[in-house]
């Protein structure tokens, strides 16, 4: 009778192991049906210290989106142009294209994952004019200068998308920027300016993405409102009237890069530089996007590692590697494998490692599921058949950063991506590598420029 009641209670705390997501060993035990996007969205709140606003955010083709898109992509596509934007990143940075305040009135804005994974595919939602009108918008740390569609614009010109266009006349705080203005000679410096238009009364801007997309118009100021009560006003933006690419539904584009047309920049008087989001896990789960950092007696549950920009282009934010572990057990990699830094993209889905860190990685992740069949043909290079398995033991994956702080990514939903490894190779150790946002999935990445710091929490969402 003991006998019994001993190897019913291994058989129940082997399930309640199993099913909570058991961790031995540096491995995990997660069910696979936890690998399936929901359906529905869940609603949830956002948690955040005292003094920081929040309003919605959702994700472009998730559950969650404000408007939902009959447009899909597959698989291989999605990840054809999240390639396509880490190699103009790649190649945008090799070229050179292209004070901290203790201040509590942060905003934050919440933000959902959903199933696409474009290489843009996060979206806030902010109020644009006055009186306010919603602006679906995608959120990225690789752009700077943001922008929407505006009217009038026809269908040859500008993409459906589910809200009204953005009308300027309807705004009583509407103004087209001119082009003899510093505001406009400065786009010059960026690349973005397209020169004079309507006869010269105006400024014109001009961007072109990593996918291929495209927009141009005019460069304006307008009232932005990011939470009830929360504006910037004279907030410059690019008034849209000439879209090109693979867009859909949503009305545009907020830049959170480093240079000075970005929000961040713009909005550093009030936020000292400073902004932070999470990616949640699922489509259907809630994160948030939030301007401001946190206050010093919040930041103990941060790891934190110095940040540097390039020399010639203050857009991205980048961080330095020392070492990548699998398992538990720290990879042999020698330092000068990450000298080339690696950016931190909000809009890049797979994280790229140079070479020998990837060649590392890669082995070790292979050898820790050596149980599972590998399949030959995956749309990355280590994709797995867990067709039958009800539950998969996963090795935990951990970076370490400059300054000694070790950050564990999420696992599963922060290494493996449709049943593959989240890295791929992104060239010789003398170049830079990416970390995409899968990795990122459920961190608080804390972008702190005015600090001169990165931090990341775990578990924020």
């Amino acid at each position: 009778m003991a006998l019994s009641r001993l190897l019913l209670f291994v058989l129940l705390s082997s399930y309640y192991y199993i099913a909570h997501g058991g961790h031995r060993n540096g491995f995990v035990v997660v069910q696979t049906r936890s690998f399936e996007s929901k359906s529905l969205c869940s609603a949830s709140t956002t948690n955040l210290e005292l003094g920081r606003a929040s309003v919605p955010v959702v994700h472009r083709h998730g559950p969650c989106a404000p408007s939902q898109s009959s447009h899909k992509l597959s698989f291989a596509e999605r990840l054809r142009l999240s390639r396509a934007r880490a190699n103009f990143i790649m190649s945008r940075a090799s070229n050179g294209m292209v004070s901290t305040r203790d201040d509590d009135a942060n905003v934050s804005i919440p933000t959902h994952l959903g199933g696409s994974v474009d290489s843009l595919e996060y979206v806030v939602t902010v109020g644009l004019g006055t009186p306010a009108v919603s602006q679906v918008l995608l959120m990225d740390t690789g752009s700077d200068l943001s922008w929407v569609q505006c009217a009038p614009c026809n269908s040859a010109a500008c993409y459906p998308q589910k809200d009204p266009l953005f009308d300027p006349t309807k705004s009583s705080t509407y103004a087209s920027i001119p082009c003899d203005t510093a505001a406009c000679q400065n786009l010059t410096a960026d690349r973005y300016q397209n020169g004079c238009t309507d006869g010269g009364a105006h400024c014109g801007y001009r961007v072109e993405y990593g996918d291929g997309s495209k927009t141009r118009g005019v460069y304006s100021t307008e009232t932005l409102t990011l939470a009830p009560g929360v504006t910037v006003e004279d907030f410059r933006f690019g008034c849209g009237r000439d879209q090109r690419g693979d867009n859909d539904k949503y009305d545009g584009l907020v830049g959170l890069g480093g240079a000075p047309e970005s929000l961040v920049v713009q909005t550093s008087p009030v936020y000292g530089r400073a902004f932070s989001y999470c990616l949640p896990a699922l489509n259907s789960d809630a994160g948030f996007l939030a301007l401001g950092a946190p206050r010093a007696a919040d930041t103990s549950g941060f790891v934190f590692t110095p940040m540097s920009h390039l020399s010639d282009t203050a857009t991205f934010y980048m961080v330095t590697l020392t070492g990548i572990s699998v398992a538990g057990k720290q990879l042999d990699i020698p330092p000068s494998a990450f000298r080339g830094g690696m950016i931190i993209d909000s809009g890049t889905v797979i994280t790229g490692l140079p070479q020998t860190a990837y060649n590392a990685l890669q082995a070790a992740f292979r050898k820790a599921m050596e149980a599972y069949p590998l399949l030959p043909n995956g749309d990355l290079d280590t994709c797995y058949n867990f067709t039958g398995y009800s539950n998969v033991t996963v090795p935990k994956v951990a970076f370490t950063f400059s300054g000694g702080g070790t950050v564990d990514l999420d696992v599963h939903n922060g290494i493996l991506l449709k049943d593959c490894l989240a890295f791929t190779e992104s060239g010789p150790d003398v170049g830079l590598g990416i970390i995409g946002n899968v990795n990122q999935r459920t961190l608080e990445v804390l972008y702190d420029a005015g600090q001169g710091k990165v931090g990341f929490r775990a578990g924020a969402c």
